[in-house]
């Protein structure tokens, strides 16, 4: 539904949960709550999406996401680069003409433990299909062009007082079970509610600088398609030049260390690129501005009534596409199991999970991928040196870029010790893992052929599902009955294919295509599992 239409005065709308910000993350919330027909309000002052180039790189994972928002065509057909074009990346030593360079594996190394191909596309276009699936969802009130001015919460709910862009006069507040902010790196919602962050600050200055070059595009020939190219130098101390690709032919964007008393007024913008390029090109700037190098993440996601998502829970540098995938994975979180608990179903300890499972994922990916990342690079580059001994740095350079083509295999964002997960005793959650066709408690179900010729996840249903293979029919009987019993929305899937490959008979599925538990035959207590995935009673 859209917003009102717009009168004076002061009134008071109701809807179960408020969405603050409607950027990427703030709309992929609304997309998972109204598609569970639980009513949200997105509430976010620009009118249209910002043209910067940022966030580009969308997983698998995170097209599984459109695929279930039914709007995964819709993202395919707004990319800018051609059908098929390669998405990775060059890392050259030096510049971009040394002739030390290797292009890495991306994430098409694990694309097959994924229902969706992986895509990359300005994070404006993201946001557009975003806003257009909204405006098709009843449930999905959108209030484009208001700015939050105060957020409180008590027993009862929580209360979001809204005015509107250049007419301050008119005024709204909204009433609601929950508030989430989706308000990015400087989120009221976060500081009005007391949640901290844990900060690493780096102490260093960077520039983005958008322009187009097709004189860049046609200096790179030299390499094998690619959509970032990263350099490493000797003076940078671990920190990136990189490009990276808007369209093929003409438009990038560009992020580099510069100095802590830089200004955009007095920054030689141009020198830097072909520092980095290697040579001299003509270019267009369009954009230069400037940021801080910092990684925070936030010590819990709730307080109360209120969360947090996205870049109000985690920041950190623009590698890697992490922050947008790691929000938009935040939203699919938090978003089933808050339709849970207004439907009745899930409990209070459902929600806990959320901040339990979600906050080791980005404050391990912080430590042990961005800042250990740059940490190594760092002291790759100081310890070996072309110029001091030739032969030594290629076999470091060598070893450096063997260990890079692991990088995508290790990286398996899981929950397996949450406390709505029967997964293995003693385990915690974390990034580092291994892609696996089996099916493991507190990991991602990958993609299977069923004998109907469907893959298991156009077969999945919005709820929990049980796929049964081969099990025992009572054992699966005993799953619907308790579920029944307990309104907990349950599928059962039977087949005879997936046995082999998911290594068990009987897999229950969460409604964000997790695992929760897996077996040969029932579980002790079938009612008993069921409420632990369920919020309504922890672990143990």
């Amino acid at each position: 539904m859209t917003a009102p239409t717009r009168g004076t005065g002061t009134r008071t709308d109701r809807h179960q949960v408020v969405v603050v910000g409607g950027g990427p993350v703030g709309m992929a919330l609304a997309l998972e709550l109204g598609r569970r027909g639980t009513s949200c309000a997105v509430v976010e002052r620009r009118l249209t999406p910002q043209a910067i180039p940022k966030g580009q790189n969308l997983t698998q994972r995170t097209l599984e996401h459109f695929y279930n928002w039914g709007c995964v065509e819709e993202l395919r057909a707004a990319r800018v680069l051609p059908p098929g074009y390669p998405i990775g990346g060059v890392v050259a030593y030096g510049d971009l003409m040394s002739e030390y360079w290797h292009a890495p594996p991306g994430r098409e190394a694990v694309g097959a433990y994924y229902f969706q191909k992986n895509e990359r596309l300005p994070q404006c276009a993201t946001e557009t299909v975003l806003r257009a699936r909204a405006r098709e969802l009843p449930a999905v009130t959108t209030l484009f062009g208001w700015s939050v001015v105060g957020v409180g919460q008590d027993e009862r709910g929580t209360r979001v007082e809204i005015v509107a862009d250049g007419d301050p006069g008119e005024r709204r507040s909204l009433e609601a079970d929950y508030v989430v902010g989706c308000d990015g790196a400087r989120s009221m919602v976060r500081e009005q509610m007391g949640i901290d962050r844990a900060r690493a600050d780096f102490d260093q200055r960077m520039v983005l600088a958008v322009f187009r070059s097709r004189a860049l595009h046609e200096g790179l020939a030299r390499f094998p398609e690619r959509t970032t190219y990263r350099v490493l130098h000797p003076d940078l101390k671990g920190y990136w030049r990189f490009f990276g690709r808007v369209d093929v032919g003409e438009g990038w964007f560009f992020h580099a260390p510069v100095p802590a008393d830089a200004s955009v007024e007095r920054l030689d913008v141009r020198g830097l690129l072909e520092a980095a390029a290697g040579f001299p090109f003509t270019c267009e700037l369009d954009y230069v501005g400037l940021w801080d190098l910092r990684v925070e993440v936030a010590r819990v996601y709730r307080n109360g009534r209120a969360f947090i998502a996205g870049d109000a829970c985690h920041s950190h540098p623009p590698y890697g596409g992490y922050g947008l995938n790691s929000g938009i994975e935040d939203a699919v979180n938090l978003g089933w199991k808050l339709a849970a608990v207004l439907e009745g179903w899930g409990g209070e300890h459902l929600l806990d999970s959320y901040s339990e499972e979600r906050q080791p994922i980005f404050a391990e990916t912080g430590r042990e991928v961005i800042a250990a990342g740059m940490e190594r690079d760092r002291a790759f580059l100081e310890r070996y040196r072309p110029d001091r001994d030739l032969a030594e740095f290629e076999q470091a350079w060598a070893t450096q870029m063997a260990n890079a083509d692991t990088g995508p295999q290790w990286y398996e964002p899981h929950y397996e010790g949450s406390s709505i997960v029967s997964g293995p005793p003693g385990s915690r959650c974390g990034v580092r893992g291994e892609h696996s066709f089996a099916a493991r408690p507190g990991h991602h179900l990958a993609p299977q052929r069923l004998s109907d010729g469907r893959d298991v996840f156009e077969a999945l249903g919005p709820g929990f599902t049980l796929l049964a293979f081969g099990a025992d029919g009572a054992a699966a009987a005993g799953f619907e009955r308790d579920a029944a019993s307990l309104g907990l929305p349950l599928e059962v899937l039977r087949d005879r294919y997936g046995r082999t490959a998911y290594e068990s008979r009987l897999i229950l599925v969460r409604p964000d295509q997790y695992v929760a538990w897996v077996g040969d035959g029932a579980p002790e207590d079938p009612n008993r599992l069921l409420r632990q995935v369920a919020g309504t009673r922890p672990a143990g």
